[in-house]
């Protein structure tokens, strides 16, 4: 069976380091910590599971420090996590499954990333990243800041995902890479699209909403961009203008994201809301129908799963009766109900339509 390393960087991680390395351990033939300047107990949790711990001087480049992790490693192929997250149980067994049948041509395994959970332990917003390169290729981290790592070859899509844990002690949002960025302006270097891209990111985060726009702007008049960057960053535009009272800007910017690509289902929903909040319900259903063309599919780049199961379900619902469609109403309904029954606007329409009697 071929083997494998983990490979992580680390900085004060001691509340969620030994949940990420306990939930992999059995997993892997070998872990290497990269230390990139911990003052609290990370590095002596990293002790209890690898002896193969490293330092490295924080240079303000996340790349430079995962492919330092990148060339300690010995293995057949390589894996890389953060400290924040953990493979579930269902998740550690589907990777033993893979794992002992890989074939040998595969030179990249890619896995869902869920990033938040609901109260069930569904995912809320997921994506793809590429977990595990195969280590000959030698693969590299490029980008300073929201690092990506380049691949090809021989890709297998897995089922795994990699659930995000976030930090319960941390409440804000950090400006580390806000600073980073700042600092290449201040230096005279210039941002590439994908920087400004990141960039305004992490500038709207901030509530600096104005300069993020400008940025977005600049990332998409580029035209160099990735196009699930530029779908978001229409939203992102989107977003900002929301958040200003710009509601026409909103709407644009909304329906600007169909440049790059078909309508999205997170688009399709926002459009609908809008129409159902002028009482344009008929206009509203056709939105809504149309985030639905995605149910049970794998959409491309981010993923909202409410986008396409329960939630168009439910704004149907509200729309067909306000038209007096009540039969396709409460079809709508039941297929709410199947996804989220417990959600509190779900169980009215229940209590509703148990009261029609349809």
């Amino acid at each position: 069976m071929h083997t494998i390393s983990l490979c992580m960087i680390v900085k004060n991680e001691e509340e969620v380091l030994a949940g990420c390395l306990e939930s992999v351990r059995d997993l892997v033939d070998e872990i290497v910590i990269v230390d990139t300047g911990s003052t609290d107990r990370t590095k002596e949790i990293a002790a209890q599971y690898t002896p193969r711990i490293f330092d490295f001087e924080w240079i303000n480049d996340f790349s430079a420090a995962r492919n330092y992790s990148f060339s300690k490693a010995t293995s057949d192929y390589i894996m890389w996590l953060d400290a924040d997250d953990v493979l579930l149980p269902k998740d550690q067994e589907a990777f033993r499954k893979l794992w002992k049948e890989l074939a040998d041509e595969v030179d990249v395994v890619s896995m869902f990333y869920h990033t938040s959970l609901d109260e069930k332990g569904n995912p809320l917003y997921l994506y793809r990243r590429n977990r595990i390169v195969r280590r000959s290729k030698n693969f590299r981290w490029h980008g300073a800041v929201h690092e990506y790592l380049e691949f090809g070859g021989n890709i297998v899509a897995s089922e795994i995902a990699v659930t995000h844990r976030k930090n319960k002690k941390t409440h804000t949002i950090s400006d580390r890479n806000l600073r980073i960025y700042e600092s290449y302006i201040a230096s005279g270097r210039s941002l590439t699209p994908r920087d400004m891209f990141y960039y305004a990111n992490e500038l709207k985060d901030h509530g600096k909403f104005d300069l993020a726009k400008s940025y977005y702007t600049d990332f998409l008049h580029s035209e160099a961009g990735w196009v699930e960057d530029n779908i978001r960053a229409c939203q992102y535009l989107a977003d900002c203008c929301k958040a200003e009272g710009d509601m026409e800007g909103y709407r644009m910017h909304l329906f600007q994201s169909f440049r790059y690509d078909r309508p999205r289902p997170e688009f399709c929903c926002l459009i609908g809301d809008l129409l159902t909040e002028d009482r344009n319900y008929e206009a509203a259903a056709y939105w809504y129908r149309q985030a639905l063309d995605y149910e049970g599919k794998e959409l491309p780049g981010f993923s909202v799963p409410a986008y396409t199961t329960w939630y168009p379900y439910l704004q149907l619902t509200l729309c067909y009766s306000r038209i007096g469609l009540m039969e396709e109403a409460k079809l709508a309904h039941d297929k709410a109900v199947s996804y989220h029954p417990d959600h509190p606007s779900i169980l009215h329409n229940t209590a509703f339509f148990e009261k029609f009697k349809l």
